[in-house]
């Protein structure tokens, strides 16, 4: 072979793998590559996100309490953008530099290819000045949405809001993206599944500019949202409305239940705040407002705080001891009021009231020597071994009315409250032979004993049904909504409960709960006051009404309130007078105006609270 040919044949080498470079460089780039497609794919197309419009949510009467509202994203294609006039679309959105050039940094952390969203919750009136300006941004589009609309300006508590989907929800639930707005807490939370809806898809065409020139193949591939279901609450709106009015600047929490059913007719924590607050651009502003509250509206006292029951504990009580049968309803006791009485060497004030008194009318005028007595009764009661045993027994039977335990499936910041352990107590006092002395507290609804309001409104049902309950719920089942709603027996003799709704209907006429009292309609209460260590004491009530067939129970608890004869008792008259007759007595109205008027909140206003304390104490 002469060097002519040896050269030859390396030329063809070079050129044949040079060729070959190009083709497998080609190759990769045509068919393994998808990058350079997907620029020539989102240069002329655009997939846009087909969010649902959330379910509505109604109250019992169908009126519609929570709708959808347009609203408009401002979204970006990061590898797309180019220089454009920040001075002019912070001025536009209302917004600050700063969380222009943050959220266009995430959105290129997120992706350079994928269209995220830059600035959320745009209103309608910006988004008619930034659309005509928008061909001078490129790589930006606009995404319609919905948003919440309450049409109420109270009950942020029940409804909950909307908020963006985390990384860590994402990673969770695969069909959320990022921009996504959850349920964060309320109906909406634990109603998210069904509310929420199926995003659909559309395809669009775009010209060089981002402009949209219409749908690819007419929408053939395009996929539709699915609406998400509605929700009918329990609620009857119009007394959650006077409830709020009557709770102006107070604390505290009130829950109605209709006790046949378990449907909640009224949930109020106060101070609440306007869910609409959480809605749009500044409800990054007005949530941090909330939360530098002082009087924490974020907080919801109806399902979250637990406070001592106090003397609402009593009724639990006197059903225990008759149905261990260490009492009767004959069965009476001494009381030396304020002069305190002795027990076992431990003296326990009370109110002045007539002396001694049977068990109907230890509830009629809520006698805590008679408690105290029967708390000793039980815990020294021959049939068990020890002190130690008998308080199991009793904690088992007072977990049996739901205390120590979530019982509503409808809210998941549900806290259970506390029944105090016998593990407890054993390490307390670093012994397992305690006396009943050393935790005498509990006997009338204090010490390490603490429940919400919504197991006290459940405690009046099991009164109010002598001797069940139907699980609480505030949105009734139906299609595609999982009924969870059970009846749970308490094992008391129904006689037992027959003497001690006498005793409440006692208390509602002649005793503490005589300011509740409304013309023609038998109610039955039980007052509480529970001791505060950090201010002024709680007023609590607990009552249901008319006495036969039932048709609402409720727990009133107002924080720093007093004895509960002073502020909980006249709210829950007027709430029930309210529900059952449709209107206020015109002999009530000055009592009206004075629950509405007075404020619990300010220093000032406390002092007067405890002026008016004194005053029924003095009266009693």
């Amino acid at each position: 072979m002469n060097k002519y040919t040896h050269r030859k044949t390396v030329i063809s080498a070079i050129i044949i793998c040079i060729c070959c470079i190009y083709i497998i460089r080609l190759f990769y780039m045509q068919v393994l590559d998808d990058s350079f497609q997907m620029k020539a794919i989102l240069n002329s197309q655009r997939i846009a996100t087909q969010y649902p419009a959330r379910g509505l949510i109604y109250d019992r009467h169908h009126k519609l309490l929570v709708e959808n509202q347009p609203a408009y994203d401002l979204m970006i294609i990061p590898r797309q953008v180019k220089n454009f006039d920040t001075l002019e679309l912070i001025s536009i959105l209302g917004i600050e530099k700063e969380m222009l050039v943050k959220n266009l940094a995430k959105c290129r952390r997120y992706s350079p290819f994928k269209a995220s969203i830059l600035i959320s919750q745009i209103t309608a009136s910006q988004y008619a000045v930034l659309q005509e300006k928008l061909y001078k941004y490129t790589g930006f589009f606009m995404q319609t949405r919905t948003l919440r609309k309450y049409n109420v300006s109270h009950s942020a508590d029940v409804f909950g809001y909307i908020g963006e989907v985390s990384q860590t929800q994402i990673i969770r639930d695969s069909t959320y993206a990022a921009g996504d707005y959850i349920g964060i807490n309320g109906l909406e939370k634990s109603y998210e599944s069904v509310l929420r809806g199926v995003k659909g898809e559309k395809i669009l065409l775009v010209d060089n500019h981002n402009r949209i020139k219409g749908s690819y193949k007419d929408g053939a591939y395009d996929k539709p949202a699915i609406v998400g279901q509605n929700l009918t609450t329990t609620l009857d709106i119009d007394l959650q409305e006077y409830a709020y009015q009557l709770m102006k600047n107070k604390r505290g929490g009130i829950i109605a239940i209709e006790p046949a059913t378990g449907e909640i007719l009224l949930k109020v924590s106060s101070p609440g705040y306007d869910p609409q607050l959480l809605i749009g651009l500044e409800r990054g502003k007005n949530f941090k407002k909330l939360e530098e509250d002082p009087n924490i509206p974020l907080f919801d006292r109806t399902v979250m705080a637990s406070y001592p029951p106090g003397s609402t504990f009593k009724t639990l009580q006197a059903l225990y001891g008759l149905q261990e049968k260490v009492i009767t309803p004959e069965t009476c006791f001494e009381c030396y009021g304020k002069a305190k009485t002795a027990i076992g060497g431990i003296r326990m004030g009370c109110h002045n009231h007539i002396s001694p008194l049977d068990l109907r009318q230890s509830l009629q005028h809520s006698c805590n020597p008679y408690y105290v007595n029967v708390w000793r009764r039980v815990l020294e009661n021959n049939k068990y071994e020890n002190v130690r045993d008998s308080y199991k027994s009793w904690r088992e039977y007072i977990c049996s009315f739901g205390l120590g335990s979530k019982i509503c499936p409808d809210f998941t910041n549900e806290t259970t409250g506390s029944v105090p352990s016998v593990a407890l107590y054993d390490r307390k006092y670093n012994t397992t032979d305690w006396r009943w002395s050393y935790i005498m507290s509990l006997s009338i609804g204090q010490g390490e004993l603490l429940v919400t309001p919504l197991q006290i409104a459940n405690m009046a049902c099991i009164l109010a049904n002598r001797g069940y309950y139907m699980t609480p719920h505030i949105v009734r089942p139906s299609e595609g909504i999982e009924n969870r709603i059970e009846r749970h027996e308490i094992q008391v003799d129904r006689p037992y409960f027959d003497i001690v709704v006498d005793g409440m209907s006692m208390a509602a006429t002649a005793g503490t709960a005589r300011g509740a009292s409304i013309d023609s309609i038998a109610i039955c209460g039980k007052t509480g006051t529970a001791q505060n260590p950090h201010g002024d004491d709680h007023s609590i009530f607990m009552v249901f009404a008319p006495k036969e067939n039932p048709k609402i129970a409720m727990a009133v608890y107002i924080e720093n309130g007093g004895f509960g004869a002073q502020y909980a008792v006249p709210i829950a008259g007027l709430l029930i007078e309210k529900y059952l007759k449709g209107c206020i007595s015109p002999h009530k109205k000055a009592l009206e105006q004075r629950m509405m008027e007075s404020s619990l909140i300010t220093p000032a206003a406390q002092h007067t609270a405890k002026e008016r304390q004194e005053k029924i104490q003095e009266e009693e």
